[in-house]
């Protein structure tokens, strides 16, 4: 299997469903990725202030 990184493009896709309130597993197949994608890059990418695509490392 092989893995490509998120693009920023998607990262701001991530933010906009959030802020819809999409579930991780709605992201995912909006994305066409994995949840567990989604779930890695929210985990991996929050701070104090909550997750935003801008803070993501690329």
């Amino acid at each position: 299997m092989r893995y490509t990184h998120l693009t920023q493009d998607e990262r701001y896709q991530i933010y906009a469903l959030r802020l819809e309130k999409k579930t991780v597993s709605e992201i995912a197949a909006a994305l066409h990725r994995h949840k567990s994608s989604i779930h890695r890059e929210l985990k991996r990418n929050t701070g104090g202030g909550g997750w935003r695509p801008l803070q993501a490392k690329k």
